[in-house]
């Protein structure tokens, strides 16, 4: 490509987006507008590597022997600060379609999130208008640059922020693009030295490529390609360094993954799962994915076909000399090769997560707590995945002293009683309410654990996993359970079978089509109810999912199962026989019908319930 021909400056008006984009940041000032420098360095590090790509497969380069670097000058009389690379250049049209059109820079979108409230600095550099931070400590930029292409010319792109730029032909001898920033009367500290070096060491020390400062012939940054390093010699705190420098995450990850393999294929590795789902306002890190080298080039920013989709939460770089190249540097193609990658990233990643999980059961209670969910994504969504991930999932249990404590579902086996062959588990809203279930009286009683899945998540869950280790996992509210016998209390009192069956009745008649049918059951101890899905009920375990998905849920009708030595139900079915048409009667079967869909976490609106435990209140004190 040649450039146009011109012998006289040319102005160019800016589109309306990005003059508004200007606007705001050439009139914004920031504690935090150190990231301008990060930006750009960022910028000129991504010439170079499309310099590198470029360079394997043409021979016919401007200064082929060129060292691939980034030098930084800052003029402490001039107020001046420079930042020059060795990359590819730009010939004036793509001066013109980097730097001054809509395409490229993002800037509608940026907008559109300063519109929804979010901060300036805290959006530079995820819409891709990272090179316009430079306008929050410059009175004007000059962009001079010179395309590799041998018959290329030197232009400039000059601007101060207003409603034109200008572009102009320049006298440029050397590959790549200066820019030059005249810096604002209250930024004159960005042409000090110690301020360049501190930013640099803070933003952009592991950049691949080395930075120079002024005249200093020693590169400022390490650029040290961590992953390749021998596992031995990467130390803990290295690592938490680097996966700063990675993500702009000032909080330590929770444990990191290294591989350095040669077979089935070349993988150099560094993997960090974050301390946190929430990516962090300032995180350079705005998509899912794994950086991706080949031969120290970049590949892709985020390669998501590396890890399974249940793991995208995973941070980190892979690079593979093994890795084929498309005709796009930013595409691969998918291989064998590739697959082989991510089994073989995914068996690494798994296995560090079985061996925190053993090591530092804090560290994997926080892991679960912020991740658990995308593990038990990959249960309900990747068939492949569910026998390598069922080891690394955990649950709540109603073992005594339990708490909040996780467990594994070997520690569950391993408690088992020998005549156990079912792991149980019980659905609720949160911990409280499930362990108060009126489900888990007889499992008490027997001294059967019992798993606590409170997460919405775990219904879909389910579907992955219906037997771990032979044992089949089944519900505690079944009522099909094969479960030892009640054992009853001797002075216990049962409700007459007449009672028992006008009471049942009435239970019916009061609730009509919202259950399927009443029926007395020796599952119950301690409490008088319980609601049960009907024997040819189906899918009922996704109930609470519909009831947060579906706006107008209605509860499917359930069978009410009666506890016929409870005194509630003995005192009831008595009030009955005294008074079949006792009004009160249909009021307390209407609350232990609703207080069984609230502990069942299937009640659409408990706070209906308020006038009617008034009502038997007022009924309680007058019996008093």
């Amino acid at each position: 490509m040649t450039d146009a021909p011109a012998s006289t400056p040319e102005s160019i008006g800016f589109r309306a987006e990005i003059r508004q984009l200007l606007n705001i940041l050439v009139h914004s000032l920031y504690t935090d507008r150190e990231i301008f420098l990060r930006e750009l360095i960022s910028n000129a590090s991504d010439a170079l590597n499309r310099y590198q790509f470029t360079a394997l497969t043409q021979h016919d380069l401007r200064d082929a022997e060129a060292e691939l670097a980034i030098r930084i000058t800052g003029d402490t009389a001039a107020h001046t600060l420079t930042i020059a690379d060795s990359g590819v250049g730009m010939t004036r049209e793509e001066l013109i379609e980097n730097l001054g059109t809509i395409a490229h820079s993002g800037a509608a979108t940026f907008l559109k999130s300063l519109e929804e409230g979010q901060k300036v600095a805290d959006l530079i550099g995820q819409f891709g208008v990272g090179f316009y931070a430079v306008f929050m400590v410059a009175d004007e930029v000059r962009v001079t640059s010179l395309s590799y292409r041998p018959e290329a010319t030197a232009w400039t792109w000059i601007a101060s922020g207003g409603e034109n730029y200008t572009l102009e032909p320049a006298e440029k001898a050397e590959r790549g693009t200066r820019i030059e920033i005249k810096l604002k009367d209250d930024a004159h500290d960005f042409a000090e030295a110690w301020r360049l070096r501190e930013i640099i060491h803070k933003h952009s020390d592991f950049v691949s490529f080395p930075i120079y400062l002024g005249d200093e012939a020693q590169a400022v940054n390490r650029q040290t390609a961590l992953w390749r390093e021998p596992g031995s010699k990467i130390t803990a705190e290295a690592a938490a360094d680097f996966y700063k420098q990675l993500t702009l995450d000032f909080n330590p990850p929770l444990t990191y993954a290294h591989l350095n393999t040669d077979a089935p294929v070349q993988i150099s590795a560094l993997l960090f799962v974050p301390g946190s789902a929430e990516r962090g306002m300032f995180s350079l890190r705005k998509d899912h994915g794994l950086k991706l080298y080949s031969r120290k080039v970049l590949i892709q920013e985020y390669a998501k076909d590396l890890l399974p989709n249940y793991l995208r939460f995973v941070e980190g770089v892979v690079e593979s000399e093994d890795v084929p190249l498309s005709v796009s540097r930013e595409t691969v193609q998918t291989t064998r090769v590739m697959e082989r990658i991510k089994n073989a990233l995914t068996h690494k990643l798994l296995d560090t997560l079985k061996e925190l999980a053993v090591k530092d059961a804090e560290t994997y209670a926080k892991f679960w707590k912020q991740f658990g969910p995308f593990i038990k994504e990959g249960m309900a969504t990747d068939p492949t995945a569910r026998e390598k991930l069922t080891p690394v999932l955990r649950f709540y249990s109603s073992r005594p002293g339990a708490g909040e404590a996780l467990t594994s579902l070997a520690e569950y086996v391993g408690r088992m009683d020998a005549t156990q062959r079912t792991i149980y588990y019980l659905l609720g809203d949160d911990l409280k309410s499930v362990a108060h279930s009126p489900h888990l009286d007889l499992f008490r009683q027997q001294n059967l654990e019992v798993l606590y899945l409170v997460d919405p998540l775990d219904s879909f869950m389910l579907t992955g996993l219906p037997t771990y280790e032979g044992y089949e996992l089944k519900s505690a509210d079944d009522p099909s359970l094969d479960l030892p016998r009640r054992e009853a209390s001797p002075e216990a009192e049962v409700v007459p079978d007449a009672e028992f069956d006008a009471l049942t009745a009435r239970f019916k008649e009061q609730l009509g089509d919202r259950i399927a049918g009443v029926r007395a059951t020796d599952r119950l101890v301690d409490n008088a109810l319980r609601l049960v899905a009907p024997d040819d009920a189906k899918g009922h375990e996704m109930d609470r999912v519909r009831r947060l998905l579906e706006k107008d849920f209605t509860v499917p009708p359930k069978m009410v199962e009666l506890n016929r030595q409870h005194p509630l139900i003995r005192n009831l079915a008595g009030r009955l026989a005294a008074n079949p048409a006792d009004p009160l009667a249909g009021e307390v079967i209407e609350q232990l019908f609703e207080s069984a869909l609230l502990v069942e976490g299937l009640l659409p609106n408990p706070a209906a319930m308020v006038g009617r435990i008034q009502k038997l209140m007022e009924a309680a004190t007058r019996a008093g």
